[in-house]
């Protein structure tokens, strides 16, 4: 799939694969940033992509970014829209120092993956009723121990 992609900063590379096996793409803080204490920061990912049409681009933290940083994402992933890819929409990385000390994310540190998946839009058909019975609650199909 070839995909249109534009450097903020062209000094720093590409995102890439880190494996042949991978399916997430790393990003490349473009800026040394400071999260304060507790705080919710965003770390600049240094591009814009132009998200083909028929996908969407997932942005996620890598596994690691908890137990190494003590960093978090708190709205769990980020969506890139195919229509996202301005002059001045580069992709962000919102993250949350869960910590009691400022974390340093350093210019072209790997925070984050993204993914790339196929979408399709849905056409609503109103009904007034599916003709079923309800399976229960939030949590009701699992067993509880």
């Amino acid at each position: 799939m070839q995909v249109r992609i534009q450097r903020v900063d062209a000094t720093l590379p590409l995102p890439q694969y880190a494996t042949a096996g991978a399916v997430g793409f790393d990003l490349l803080t473009r800026e040394t940033t400071v999260i304060p204490p507790h705080a919710i920061g965003l770390v600049p990912g240094n591009v814009i992509v132009a998200v083909p049409e028929g996908y969407a681009l997932l942005i996620l933290p890598r596994s690691s970014l908890p137990r190494r940083k003590s960093l978090v994402c708190p709205h769990s992933l980020g969506v890139i829209d195919q229509d996202y890819h301005g002059t001045t929409d580069e992709i962000f990385v919102q993250v949350q120092n869960t910590s009691d000390a400022p974390v340093t994310v350093e210019r072209g540190e790997r925070i984050a993956q993204g993914l790339f998946v196929r979408t399709d839009r849905a056409e609503w058909e109103e009904v007034t009723s599916h003709g079923k019975e309800s399976r229960g609650g939030f949590g009701s199909t699992g067993t509880h121990g």
